[in-house]
């Protein structure tokens, strides 16, 4: 019907109604509005080809399968209808009293168009009333009044109620948008729809001040996105809220009194890529605000299609790109980053809903489910969707990847970076395949399979562009293809990130029938780590940890009350800090908790352990090699000393950690050093350590004056407590320097401080002489010494924590003895970045001149 048969039935010289147009097609919005007219119906309507297809339900719909409700098709409504709530004056079209009474979205079982045409469209619901599968199946014969007559029925699911329970739906008369009753919404004469006076914009409250944990802050120039971690299933209960996840592009759009500007999540300015998008937020009644989420293409079946993105963007057409909110961490001078997810949902469809008519139908709220995850993502992959993303109701936003977001994905699919391409062969053009690698934990690029489907003949063309400005003469990749597998392959520097779908990883680590989805201009090569689900509701390490997929995998035992991480413990009971009645299995849960912040800090470094296998009051001893008795879920690296080769400890994942909690340990102590490449450092430690009759407010000066001066040498450095009364300043560097050069240098800084403030420093171990000053022990930085992981317990009293702090943290106020296992998983969640942030990404390297500089 398109809206021929809807303008004609309408006088827009009398009626303020908007008159609308088709919009762009393949949106999947649906509302009900209840509307009190010469007869109360409910007005049923699916957005289908761009406009709404109407069903005026006389009975309501009703939960009970057994319920025929009759519909009668009605004439095709705008977009923008969807939106409106109030009272259309008495003589006018439609006259009466309209109430928003659900919305959502939904999903078709098959065509829609096919299911139209035939009579019989199915589909599934996502609203606040209305949920699961349903039906409108067209009458036949003398019933059908010449086809108008249809029937809305609900199908037998989860969401289906017979009897006493289905009619309880009709008993819930508020509007879903403002909270208001039918009789309610006829008293309020602003929101009267009349053609003897313009519409007043309905007066929404946008009052983020009032939310719980909302804070004043400036509008931020820079904002960090949330990322979901990848998990293996949906987590259960209704603390979650699952979303459909898109296939497009990650935007957040800061609005700043009437400019948007469109950023992607590395920072992008993306705005006049999506012009038509800023225009439209720009437009919307806010004075500041940072809305999150995603611009996508849809496709005919409703789907989100990625490379439909591309090519609109690679042909410079405007009209089809949708912008899906789904955050809003800022508006209106507060930070809403600490308010509950559910709130702030809630407040951006508030910001949405104040609108009104003027909302453009590009930008669109994208809703949830509470609940049923298993139910989410089944539905999801039956219409082939790319998967959900599922949130913690009660969450903050984290500007980094979390375990509060997670997602699921129906169908295996990453980014990889680009090392070369092959020839063309037969009819094909430009080229045959691209080879594909990702980082592994040591940065290296790792080959892992080629690429040579999905491609058509206008994108063959473009990626041949971009392949050609980087050529290269040397395989960018640790293993490249050799032999018959390397004839014809053209390098290319690692630059050019592409995003592939693939069925699943063989035995040795290459892709399975991968096809090519499209490039991924707003990710960096150097970012692009191997995505492997953990198990939904566990922490994980950070991706650039995780192992390469030719790595053999340990299969760790079911969870049970005794286990954690799969990892079985004996004795969990058993006591190991008797002052706080900690046991085994709290350790292991402490870890648990943790493991997303040590183990980028501790994987793939040999360590040294000290045991207390029957707790901290009793013996403990130092461990370097474990000679047998090796836990499955660690392994070993061979290290040359002395007395010949000798075997050290590696973890590379959190069952490692366990086991080390299984084998009772209660410190884990690192070299300065990564296992492949044992004789290159890559970081100093200088251990502050306090003499007697030295207070903290002494340490806290010692390190921010050992900080300053390395900053004038040039050296980033970062700071950590101990578990004990010091300090330790660590320095990231460049494993260029040898194990000798890398021990005089931290001798000499230690040296010069001694010079410099005698009285206050001294750089022996003899403990006599350090009474009233600070040892600057330097001796950690020899080939062989150890230093403490960050966020390891200590076997002392109190269960202290070595952790990282911030600089701007460091304070004579913040004391060590306030970290342990008991405080710092709740300062961790309450963490808004990484204190350590970037560590990973310092370059700097000891060079000539520093030397010179601290020798004096």
């Amino acid at each position: 019907m398109a809206l021929r048969e809807y303008r004609r039935k309408r006088n827009f010289q009398r009626t303020p109604e908007p008159r609308g147009k088709a919009a762009a097609k393949g949106g999947r919005s649906f509302v009900v509005q209840k509307h009190a007219a010469r007869r109360l119906h409910y007005d049923f309507r699916l957005e289908l080809d761009g406009v709404l297809k109407s069903w005026a339900v006389p009975k309501g719909p009703s939960l009970d399968p057994a319920d025929k409700a009759l519909a009668v098709h009605v004439e095709d409504h705008p977009l923008e209808y969807g939106s409106f709530e109030g009272v259309i004056p008495e003589g006018e079209y439609g006259g009466g009293t309209v109430m928003l009474w659900d919305r959502g979205t939904w999903e078709p079982a098959g065509d829609p168009a096919a299911g139209l045409r035939r009579g019989k469209l199915s589909f599934v619901l996502h609203g606040e009333k209305l949920r699961g599968l349903w039906s409108l199946v067209q009458m036949r014969g003398e019933s059908s009044d010449g086809g108008r007559n249809w029937l809305l029925i609900k199908a037998e699911d989860d969401y289906a109620r017979p009897g006493a329970a289905a009619r309880a739906l009709k008993d819930d008369d508020r509007s879903v948008a403002s909270g208001r009753s039918m009789a309610e919404i006829a008293r309020d004469a602003d929101r009267v729809w009349s053609s003897r006076k313009s519409q007043p914009k309905p007066e929404v409250q946008l009052d983020p001040a009032g939310l719980p944990g909302a804070r004043p802050a400036p509008l931020p120039r820079t904002f960090k996105p949330q990322l979901p971690t990848l998990v293996r299933e949906a987590p259960r209960g209704d603390r979650w809220l699952h979303e459909i996840k898109f296939d497009g592009y990650r935007i957040l759009c800061r609005i700043d009194h009437g400019q948007a500007t469109l950023l992607t999540r590395r920072g992008q300015d993306w705005t006049r890529r999506f012009s038509i998008i800023a225009e439209a937020a720009a437009r919307l009644p806010v004075e500041t605000a940072i809305l999150d989420g995603e611009v996508v293409v849809l496709a005919d079946d409703g789907t989100t299609d990625f490379q439909a993105l591309q090519n609109a963007l690679k042909g410079g057409r405007r009209a089809n790109f949708i912008y899906y909110v789904f955050d809003l961490p800022y508006l209106n001078g507060c930070d809403l980053t600490r308010v509950p997810l559910e709130a702030r949902k809630q407040q951006l469809k508030l910001v949405l809903d104040a609108a009104g008519e003027n909302l453009d139908a590009r930008l669109r709220y994208s809703d949830h489910i509470r609940g049923h995850g298993e139910d989410v993502v089944h539905h999801a992959c039956r219409q082939v969707l790319e998967g959900i993303v599922s949130k913690r109701a009660d969450s903050p936003y984290e500007p980094r990847r979390s375990r509060t977001w997670v997602k699921l994905k129906c169908l295996n699919r990453q980014e990889f970076v680009i090392g070369g391409y092959t020839d063309p062969s037969g009819s094909r053009k430009h080229f045959g395949a691209l080879l594909l690698g990702y980082h592994d934990t040591q940065g290296r690029l790792v080959y892992c399979g080629r690429v040579g489907t999905g491609f058509t003949d206008k994108s063959l063309a473009q990626v041949m562009k971009e392949l050609k400005r980087r050529t290269t003469d040397t395989p960018p990749f640790h293993n490249p293809p050799a032999g018959r597998e390397a004839r014809g392959v053209h390098w290319l520097k690692p630059e050019l990130v592409a995003e592939v779908e693939f069925a699943a990883w063989t035995d040795d680590g290459i892709l399975r029938h991968p096809s090519f989805k499209g490039l991924r201009e707003d990710k960096r090569a150097r970012d692009i780590t191997l995505e492997r689900p953990v198990e939904a509701g566990s922490p994980s390490r950070r991706q650039r940890r995780q192992r390469m997929p030719n790595v053999a995998r340990k299969t760790a035992a079911p969870p049970n009350e005794n286990s954690v991480a799969g990892v079985p413990l004996s004795n969990p009971g058993r006591v190991l800090y008797p002052e706080q009645g900690l046991t085994k299995l709290d350790i292991g849960r402490y870890y648990e908790s943790a493991a997303e912040w040590i183990l980028p800090h501790v994987v793939d470094r040999p360590l040294t352990l000290v045991r207390c296998p029957r707790g901290r009051s009793h013996k403990c001893f130092f461990q370097k090699h474990l000679n047998q008795g090796v836990p499955e879920a660690v392994r070993t690296v061979p290290i040359r000393e002395k007395e010949g080769k000798a075997d050290y400890l590696v973890i590379d994942d959190l069952p490692g950690l366990i086991a080390l909690v299984q084998l009772g340990v209660l410190e884990i102590h690192l070299w300065g050093c990564r296992a492949d490449q044992i004789e290159r450092p890559d970081r100093l430690v200088f251990d502050l350590d306090p003499g007697e009759g030295v207070g903290w407010e002494g340490v806290v000066d010692a390190a921010l004056v050992l900080r300053e001066r390395l900053e004038n040498l040039t050296l980033k450095s970062f700071v950590r407590t101990t578990g004990g009364k010091g300090l330790h300043v660590v320095v990231p560097i460049s494993r260029r320097t040898t194990w000798d050069d890398a021990r005089q240098f931290a001798q000499d800084v230690a040296a010069e401080r001694v010079r410099s403030e005698p009285g206050k420093y001294v750089a022996t171990l003899t403990k006599s002489r350090r009474t009233g000053k600070i040892f600057v022990d330097y001796l950690r930085n020899g080939r062989g010494a150890t230093a403490v992981a960050s966020y390891s317990t200590r076997a002392r009293a109190g269960a202290p924590v070595a952790t990282p702090l911030a600089w701007d943290e460091l304070s004579t106020k913040t004391t060590p003895d306030q970290f342990t296992v008991a405080t710092v998983p709740r300062r961790l969640a309450s963490l808004k970045a990484d204190p350590w942030e970037g560590l990973s990404a310092v370059r700097q390297t000891l060079t000539k001149a520093m030397r010179a500089a601290v020798r004096g």
